[in-house]
């Protein structure tokens, strides 16, 4: 099934350019690919193609998370059809926890799965930096000395990149002289790792084996993979900034066979992406030349009618002028494009000229239903949208696609069972406490327990679009879906089951616009899975009457926003507005003040999702804009 990815509108001309100016800002190259199945397959050729060519003992240093299995499940079906066999390769892990846990926790438990259990290899021929239990420093060093002599000038070197630029646990302040070793993992780290320990940090190991940065500059070739947005800013500093131990992988920079693969999501920050018209010819469509003049305005701290020739001239915007200038018709048309984003009327304004306006008037009013991956993303991502498609008399629909379950703590579901027995609907506090003691670490959830803290989501969602007047009985939905019912963090591949809970939905409610998440961070996230799973059941359902008349818009979690050049409709929030979206996402208690899954950001959602629109209504106002207090922004994907 195909990744999710937004159509490309404009952008550097690639055809023809040499690569030399191709890579103008870029100290390491980049080959940037659709998304991680296609960079993967590529990866995959180039190494079945060294490892034919290899004479004796190929040697290959393989990273360890998610980032490779792609590339491992490409490998192999290149083993399976007799393209490739592992016979004479020998296999480098790059870092393993210490002491490293013997069950599905291990950092290299996929690299076993996915690649070593299913090819010819060698049993002894595949080399992980694992000690099982704690030695003393003497005999630790040693293991560590050794693992690095064998290590050394690998004939090639695939390393995944983390969000900080992290390679293999070499964290920031990370020697370039480093070899393989022990290291203490900071909390940033062991946060990020606490997915694995059912969010747990405390279960989360304090120290780690990692191949060094010399170790890895011993290789012959390298080559670094990123995927999905949140790695954009590593791999922009990584790849053009200056070396920075800050960003441990760009102390790699001055290996002298180096590359970089990466979907087009983790390239959005990349100078051929951002300014694209600084390296070369660009097609010029109108979204485009949005795009150029929102950059220029923020580079010259001008809203829009203010921009000059001279500016346009000075910031490598010549082009432009050339083609669709004079310069004062681009800011006029541009800032006029900008102000038909802006609209009260989400599900389109009743008896009104549309001609300008996002939404069409008519059909009013319009059947909706926004899809929410977990049950709080809805008034999180969109909260003031919901509310004014529910009170300008529009048939809302949500759809909470999973159950989000995993996400409340044990201590809540205690609570709520205390409650019931203070207020006499039955004592099974102590029952309830046995089955949450009866978990197993690397193990899933009791069932029992899943069905509790799903129980609580579904309460607290259907509290909160009460909240602002929509039929909790009538117009929610609980799909779950059920590739997220593993009970753990890991889940389970999106299937045609999944698809048909969807589709089923869409054939009773026949909608006229769908709201769906269009976060692109994770390549493996439950955002991505749940918005392509709805994606594809469009697509089955292609030939539908209904389809005619449907629109897709897509919104932003409370992580990230859309770039303003894409925007297609923004609608403004009043102070008022705001105060009840943000009462919604309170009624989400499990998820109030304790953020399981959080990253480093200390924040609470509703913060995020205020600063998030009211920065963006910041941004509308620079630009020359009305002032609001906050906007909600969106995409249409079709």
């Amino acid at each position: 099934m195909k990744k999710f990815t937004l159509p490309k509108d404009g952008g550097l001309i690639e055809e023809g350019l040499p690569l030399g100016i191709k890579h103008t800002y870029e100290r390491i190259p980049v080959h940037i690919y659709e998304d991680e199945e296609q960079a993967s397959e590529r990866l995959a050729e180039k190494i079945a193609a060294s490892i034919n060519a290899a004479e004796g003992v190929f040697r290959l240093g393989l990273t360890t998370g998610s980032s490779p299995v792609a590339l491992y499940r490409s490998l192999v079906r290149r083993h399976e059809a007799g393209e490739i066999s592992f016979r004479n390769v020998e296999i480098f892990s790059i870092d393993e926890y210490y002491p490293a846990p013997e069950d599905s926790r291990s950092r290299n438990r996929r690299l076993y799965e996915e690649l070593v259990s299913k090819v010819d290899i060698k049993p002894e021929n595949v080399h992980v930096p694992k000690l099982t239990r704690t030695l003393d420093g003497m005999e630790v060093s040693e293991f560590c000395r050794k693992y690095d002599q064998m290590a050394r000038g690998l004939d090639l070197l695939i390393m995944g990149m983390g969000e900080k630029g992290q390679v293999g646990f070499n964290e920031a302040g990370a020697s370039e002289l480093s070899r393989t070793r022990t290291v203490l993992l900071p909390y940033g780290s062991r946060k990020r790792q606490s997915r694995n320990f059912s969010g747990n940090v405390e279960a989360t190991p304090h120290t780690a084996i990692a191949m060094g940065i010399s170790t890895m500059m011993s290789a012959k070739k390298i080559h670094l993979i990123a995927w999905g947005e949140d790695k954009a800013e590593a791999v922009k500093r990584v790849s053009e900034d200056k070396a920075d131990p800050s960003w441990a992988a760009s102390l790699l920079q001055s290996h002298d066979n180096i590359s970089m693969y990466v979907d087009e999501n983790s390239a959005s920050l990349l100078t051929r992406n951002v300014a694209p018209w600084l390296v070369g010819p660009c097609e010029w469509t109108p979204k485009f030349i949005r795009k150029a003049v929102v950059w220029l305005c923020e580079q010259v701290h001008k809203p829009i009618l203010k921009l000059t020739q001279g500016d346009y001239l000075s910031n490598g915007l010549g082009e432009l002028l050339e083609l669709h200038g004079p310069y004062d018709q681009i800011n006029i048309n541009v800032f006029n494009d900008f102000q038909h984003t802006i609209s009260g009327w989400p599900g389109g304004k009743p008896n009104a000229d549309d001609s300008t306006r996002p939404v069409p008037s008519s059909p009013f009013p319009k059947r909706v239903v926004i899809f929410s991956p977990h049950p709080d993303d809805d008034v999180i991502s969109m909260g003031g949208t919901f509310i004014r498609l529910a009170e300008q008399g529009h048939d809302v629909h949500v759809a909470y696609e999973t159950s989000g379950n995993v996400a409340v703590h044990d201590d809540v579901v205690l609570q709520h069972m205390d409650a019931a027995r203070e207020l006499g609907f039955g004592d099974r506090f102590e029952e309830v406490r046995q089955i949450i003691a009866s978990k197993k670490p690397g193990e899933p959830e009791p069932r029992a327990l899943l069905n509790l803290k799903g129980a609580i989501r579904r309460a607290e969602a259907k509290s909160a679009v009460r909240s602002f007047g929509l039929n909790d009985q009538t117009n929610t939905h609980f799909l779950n879906l059920p590739f997220y019912e593993t009970g753990g963090i890991k889940k389970g591949e999106r299937s045609q089951a999944d698809i048909d809970i969807i589709k089923d939905l869409l054939q009773k409610v026949q909608p006229h616009q769908i709201y769906l998440a269009g976060d692109l961070a994770d390549p493996h996230g439950t955002h991505r899975v749940c918005t392509e799973a709805v994606l594809e059941a469009l697509n089955q359902l292609e030939g539908e009457a209904w389809l005619k008349e449907c629109h897709v818009w897509l919104y932003r979690g409370a992580w990230m926003e859309w770039e303003l050049g894409k925007v297609d409709m923004a609608v403004p929030l009043s102070p008022d507005e705001v105060i009840k979206k943000r009462h919604a996402i309170y009624r989400h208690l499990s998820q109030k003040d304790i953020v399981p899954f959080p990253g480093e950001d200390p924040r609470e959602f509703w913060q995020r999702a205020e600063e998030r629109t009211q920065n963006t209504a910041r941004l509308y106002n620079e630009l020359g804009m009305a002032e609001y207090q906050a906007i909600e922004v969106f995409v249409r994907l079709f």
